[in-house]
């Protein structure tokens, strides 16, 4: 028995990542596949591969286009099914099942789906029009607006075949796909799961005063952090809005990640928050930002289950989320961390920031108790969940 995964990464950078701490959904595709029973028979189809034991797998590279992030996935759509044809007639390579992240295979049997774009496009409308946009920016948000538009296509045409499985990582998928392609049912959902060895209490408080040394934070300052990329999506727009709000405060907020600070610094130098915002890079040990951090605040504009909320969660930090992430269903607001209805709320945002701030026991408690929570979420619970729906999917089609 087979199982080949056709995995297009082209969309989040082409990297096929198993222990790395960044890249939500190629992470978690590769903790998945690597927990799958081994008398599975593993292809994966991808522009690369890293960090990931290829003795029991095979990789079939897909060669990368240079060129805009548009035309790249173009070609990858065309590329990996001409690859897998290939394969399947010439080479006898035929696969029981394909199973894909996203709109990134038109023929995939089993699609996780980390995010709906069409609810995304939905949240951030306002924030992808030319008017009120510096014209220099106005070939991004063209190049934005059209990959925008072919996504939503996949989408329609992918998620509402019939012969397909979905599997989502949070119910809040399930409303989505429901508002927007009519999809009803129930569907499989799979927990994104957490390396708990990583991402713990006791380890953040170790490294907690080496990083804010490096960091230059002393320990009067209060120091919010967000990690990933997209920050339209991830909300640094209402986020940075907020700590103008809170001038008062000692705060500082690190910003960690791939995307390009200059739509945001123009921003930062009107509100007057110079020296108040430090962007970094991304770190494949991404702990280490926790480690400086005092509060996590992710007000996702659209978010599956984002990983880095959870990650803090299980560092043991409180954690302000919004109720457009699906992180917020594993979380009981003001119990085990703080949810925000509106993620465009800038003023409750504010408030939350600033209970925070005045309440250290509170603050101390909901950190304590999201661990608890996040103890729950384990990679191998996931490899369970994971086993069962493949081999349903097996099943059935032998049936047919």
């Amino acid at each position: 028995m087979r199982v080949f995964s056709s995995i297009g990464f082209s969309l989040w950078g082409s990297n096929f990542l198993q222990h790395k701490t960044h890249g939500e959904s190629k992470r978690r595709i590769a903790e998945w596949i690597t927990r799958l029973p081994q008398e599975y028979e593993i292809h994966i189809y991808s522009q690369h591969v890293e960090d990931v034991d290829l003795t029991r797998m095979r990789w079939h590279r897909i060669p990368r286009i240079p060129g805009p992030h548009l035309l790249n996935f173009l070609w990858w759509l065309a590329a990996n099914h001409l690859w897998r044809w290939w394969d399947a007639h010439v080479r006898g390579l035929r696969p029981d099942l394909v199973h894909t992240a996203g709109t990134n295979c038109w023929d995939a049997d089993l699609i996780s789906i980390h995010i709906v774009f069409a609810e995304f496009v939905r949240m951030s409308e306002h924030e992808l029009r030319f008017r009120g946009s510096p014209i220099r920016f106005w070939p991004r948000l063209l190049h934005r607006r059209l990959y925008h538009r072919l996504i939503i296509f996949l989408e329609r045409r992918m998620y509402t075949n019939p012969k397909t499985g979905l599997i989502l990582i949070a119910k809040k998928t399930a409303d989505d796909l429901k508002r927007h392609y009519g999809i009803s049912g129930p569907l499989p959902i799979v927990y994104i799961g957490l390396d708990h060895k990583i991402f713990n209490r006791e380890v953040r408080l170790r490294n907690r005063p080496e990083v804010r040394a490096q960091l230059g934070f002393s320990e009067d300052k209060f120091v919010l952090v967000l990690v990933g990329n997209d920050w339209k999506k991830k909300g640094l727009v209402a986020l940075i809005e907020a700590l103008a709000q809170l001038k008062d405060l000692p705060l500082a907020l690190v910003v960690a990640g791939k995307d390009d600070s200059a739509p945001y610094q123009s921003r930062i130098r009107e509100l007057g928050l110079e020296g108040k915002v430090t962007f970094c890079p991304s770190r494949a040990d991404v702990q280490w930002y926790y480690a400086a951090a005092d509060v996590y605040v992710g007000p996702s504009l659209e978010g599956t289950f984002a990983q880095p909320p959870a990650e803090a969660m299980a560092c043991g930090l409180p954690v302000i989320t919004t109720a457009t992430n699906g992180t917020a269903e594993i979380m009981t607001d003001g119990v085990d961390g703080l949810i925000l209805q509106d993620p465009n709320d800038v003023a409750g945002l504010a408030e939350r920031i600033r209970w925070l701030y005045e309440h250290p026991e509170q603050r101390e408690s909901l950190g304590a108790k999201a661990a608890v929570t996040a103890a729950e979420y384990t990679w191998d619970r996931n490899g369970v969940e994971m086993r069962a729906i493949f081999a349903n999917a097996l099943a059935r089609r032998a049936r047919k």
